[in-house]
């Protein structure tokens, strides 16, 4: 029996590009690659504009706090470092080089001497962290970071290979095509974290897969396949965690504080070519599909590739656009460059037309239907957020729980009134996180200006004796 949580539904998954090979797309004449493609602080160029570059170089890294390097995706010259408008309205400094088209490797890329049975941990995490290797399921999490909260705290590894939103067909053709090196990127993952037992979960709807990795895997008992009900979002970490473990994960927790951690299927393919190839992360698969898109592909995509070049791939558009998304339908993010750059968090290019929008011919309703309760896999009363927040009512919302939405989306989906829930939901949470932000400001000056009265009244008392 297939493996499931509580709430969520089907939705028509639309993987038309199921059956279509992984392409190698042609390295493009420049790529923009942006100094921030992960959680945490941005990079700094370490390269000036005129600099010759080569494959898998360093370009940019971080300074200080959590964050992971960024590498040039071919080789070339620098022609210019400027800053972009991201799709969030955040500015990104990108590093612009001009592909000289000979592909020249970095002569620091190598694979690693020793035998994985002799790699420590902190190797590995030293090897993931130069790599520039960050979670490419779409969060982008440094997974350096990942494995060391992890060590000593999980008991349990879970590869995500659910790939529940629609049209995104990446991670199973990944599996379909090079099973093995995500098996050995597990493998490698296991003893970094010191595990004896793995679990990979893959949907139903991708049984030649789940049949794949179960050939491969034939006689082991550390890694085991699980079959998870095709079911949106089966993918959301919390949702994993308790249809395998029937576990909820609390508010504000991470996984690794229930004993789990959780890995993208293309993440634990990029830990193994780092450790047994030396190659930094500088290329991703990506998804191109939507009703405007000519002949829709699975490509290797260089980092840093003009959505443009990839959409002209895959024989350009048939129809005027309406929208393109970075993602998935449900939870990507809408873009307004097609000339914007792809990302480690690039898990597709979807472009859709007119027709394939979403139209509010009339005024939003709430009709008490209750199905954004009954589908709301956290299990929150989305009707009331989203009133909450047309009034500004923003305790309430936050005692409501509005916090622990994921922003999956089932409950605009699927609402007959067509109330934007999910926007709503999201002003509220920008709107909370915006003020605790500034108490927290507030506090550390008044902390800060304390602590400089008090030294000065005790400088004062010093002088006086």
């Amino acid at each position: 029996m297939a493996l499931t949580f509580r709430g969520g539904m089907h939705i028509d998954d639309h993987k038309n590009t199921r059956r279509c090979k992984i392409e190698a797309l042609p390295p493009p004449a420049y790529v923009s690659i942006p100094m921030s493609q992960h959680i945490g602080a941005h990079c700094a160029p370490c390269v000036k504009v005129g600099d010759t570059v080569l494959k898998g170089q360093v370009i940019g890294r971080v300074e200080t706090g959590l964050g992971c390097p960024v590498h040039a995706s071919v080789s070339g010259k620098v022609t210019a470092i400027k800053e972009i408008n991201a799709a969030n309205g955040t500015k990104i400094v990108n590093v612009v080089i001009s592909n000289d088209g000979c592909g020249t490797l970095d002569p620091s890329i190598h694979p690693y001497q020793k035998r994985i049975q002799d790699i420590t941990s902190d190797e590995i995490i030293e090897i993931v962290k130069n790599a520039g290797i960050s979670g490419m399921g779409g969060a982008t999490f440094p997974t350096y970071a990942k494995i060391q909260s992890a060590i000593g705290k999980v008991q349990h590894l879970i590869v995500n290979c659910a790939e529940c939103e629609p049209y995104i067909t990446a991670n199973h053709r990944l599996l379909l095509e090079s099973p093995t090196t995500v098996i050995n990127g597990i493998k490698i993952l296991m003893r970094a974290l010191g595990l004896r037992k793995a679990e990979i979960a893959v949907e139903d709807n991708k049984l030649d897969a789940i049949n794949k990795l179960e050939e491969h895997l034939v006689g082991s008992d550390i890694i085991s396949v699980k079959v998870m009900k095709t079911k949106y979002p089966q993918g959301d970490e919390r949702q994993l965690i308790y249809a395998l473990k029937g576990v909820e994960l609390p508010t504000g927790k991470l996984p690794s504080d229930i004993g789990c951690v959780i890995f993208n299927a293309e993440t634990c393919h990029a830990v193994f070519e780092a450790v047994a190839h030396g190659m930094p992360l500088i290329e991703r698969i990506v998804t191109c599909d939507g009703d405007c898109i000519r002949t829709p592909k699975n490509l290797r995509v260089p980092l840093g590739t003009p959505y443009l070049d990839v959409i002209n791939y895959c024989g350009g558009l048939r129809a005027q656009p309406k929208k393109i998304v970075n993602g998935g339908p449900m939870m990507g993010t809408a873009q307004w460059d097609i000339e914007a750059p792809v990302t480690k968090g690039t898990s597709a290019i979807l472009v859709f037309s007119e027709k394939n929008d979403l139209h509010y011919d009339q005024p939003e309703a709430c009709i008490r239907c209750g199905r954004c309760v009954r589908n709301c896999p956290m299990h929150l009363m989305p009707n009331y957020l989203a009133s909450f927040s047309k009034t500004g009512a923003y305790e309430q919302a936050e005692d409501y729980g509005v916090m622990s939405c994921v922003e999956c989306g089932t409950c605009s989906y699927n609402c007959p009134g067509q109330v934007p829930i999910v926007q709503y939901i999201r002003k509220t949470k920008t709107h909370i996180s915006t003020v605790k932000r500034a108490q927290q400001a507030a506090l550390a000056a008044s902390k800060a200006e304390t602590t400089a009265s008090e030294d000065k009244n005790q400088a004062a008392k010093e002088e006086t004796k």
